[in-house]
């Protein structure tokens, strides 16, 4: 049985889609550059904010100098900061699934890219009480994939790394559980496709929530 399973955010947990395109073109338009369809914001996030916000600009289509990047990251920043949660919800049946495991004494975590007080107020609003800890991008920790946040994380929660679980819906999430020693498991409900998550190491696929607790 594993001891320990941790979980990225975005398109994993929580889908926030609507709500990180709403922010990106709110920001965009403001500075007067234009809106980017929603659905393209699902390959432009999971490396971090300062990645996602250059690549908002690219999309758009207009060129853009490192003043336009700095305006729009920081009323994109703005903006969030004041609602971080909103259009957010949790997907089907993870509430439960934090419940069972809590129940069978697994401990869980959150660890994403996006910057960690975001990560924080969102897992507070979504989840109150349901993770042993979480941790978005922090000043001087690497971005996943890079291991250094996973392992700490899996130590943290007093877990072997052959006794944990990653779970995430895109390559970098596979890559980053590839790269800790976890075993990994690709969600097909978030961001990105069965293609990218296998190519990138996935054990295991899962439709549902519930098939995390068949795999545990």
């Amino acid at each position: 049985m594993k001891q320990a399973v941790i979980f990225d955010m975005d398109g994993t947990v929580a889908d926030t889609l609507r709500s990180i395109a709403g922010f990106g073109n709110a920001a965009l338009t403001a500075h007067g550059f234009p809106a980017v369809p929603v659905e393209r914001y699902k390959q432009l996030v999971g490396n971090g904010r300062d990645l996602l916000i250059r690549r908002m600009l690219a999309e758009s289509g207009r060129p853009f100098t490192e003043t336009d990047y700095a305006a729009v990251g920081g009323t994109y920043d703005a903006l969030y900061a004041e609602d971080p949660a909103k259009l957010v919800a949790p997907y089907p049946g993870i509430p439960e699934l934090l419940r069972a495991l809590r129940a069978r004494g697994v401990k869980t975590a959150v660890l994403s890219n996006k910057p960690d007080d975001m990560t924080q107020a969102i897992a507070a609003l979504l989840f109150p009480g349901c993770f042993d800890a979480v941790q978005g991008q922090i000043a001087g920790v690497p971005k996943k994939p890079d291991p250094t946040a996973a392992l700490a994380l899996c130590a943290f929660l007093g877990a072997r790394p052959e006794t944990t679980l990653y779970v995430g819906d895109s390559g970098v999430d596979m890559q980053t559980g590839k790269n800790a020693g976890f075993e990994t498991v690709g969600v097909l409900w978030g961001f990105r496709g069965e293609a990218e998550l296998k190519e990138n190491g996935a054990v295991h696929l899962v439709r549902s929530a519930a098939e995390i607790l068949d795999i545990i």
